[in-house]
C-alpha cells in the first residue's frame, strides 16, 4: 500500500475564503475539504473538527485566551470596582497601580465631590504649586 502524502491544512485568509466557497456544505465536509482530516491505518478518514474550529477562530483574529500578566502569574483581573473595607479604608489594588506605572512614594491630591472621589497625581517637581492651589481653593 503506497504511503499517502501529508495534506497541509489551510490557514488564515485561504481558510476563510475556502469556507465561504463551501457555505452550503456541512461543517464536517468543510473541515475535510480544508485539509483538517487524517487517514487511519485502516484507510478510514477522520475529521479533526477541533483543529478546524481553532484555525477558524485564529483566522478571524478572535482572542479567546487572556493575555498573561507581566510576571507570568495568574490572579484576578482588574474589575475597576472597589468597596469600603470593614475598617473604613478604600484599597486600590496593585493591578491598577501597575497599569499606571505608579511607584512607592507617588503622591495624589484627593478631591471629594458629592458622589465621587477624585485622585490627581502630584508632579514631584510641581508639588509646591499643587499644594498652594489646594490651600487657596
Amino acid at each position: 500500500m503506497p504511503k499517502q502524502k501529508k495534506i497541509e491544512p489551510l490557514v488564515g485568509e485561504e481558510l476563510l475564503k475556502k469556507v465561504k466557497e463551501l457555505e452550503s456544505e456541512s461543517k464536517e465536509d468543510k473541515a475535510k475539504k480544508c485539509g483538517y482530516y487524517t487517514v487511519t491505518k485502516n484507510g478510514i478518514e477522520r475529521v479533526n473538527m477541533m483543529k478546524f474550529l481553532n484555525a477558524l477562530i485564529d483566522a478571524e483574529g478572535i482572542q479567546l485566551d487572556s493575555t498573561p500578566s507581566a510576571n507570568g502569574r495568574g490572579g484576578r483581573s482588574a474589575s475597576y470596582r472597589i468597596s469600603v473595607q470593614s475598617n473604613g479604608n478604600l484599597l486600590i489594588g496593585s493591578a491598577y497601580t501597575k497599569q499606571m506605572n505608579l511607584k512607592p512614594g507617588d503622591e495624589f491630591l484627593i478631591t471629594l465631590g458629592k458622589k465621587h472621589i477624585r485622585l490627581r497625581q502630584v508632579d514631584p517637581e510641581g508639588r509646591e504649586e499643587a499644594e498652594a492651589l489646594e490651600v487657596t481653593a
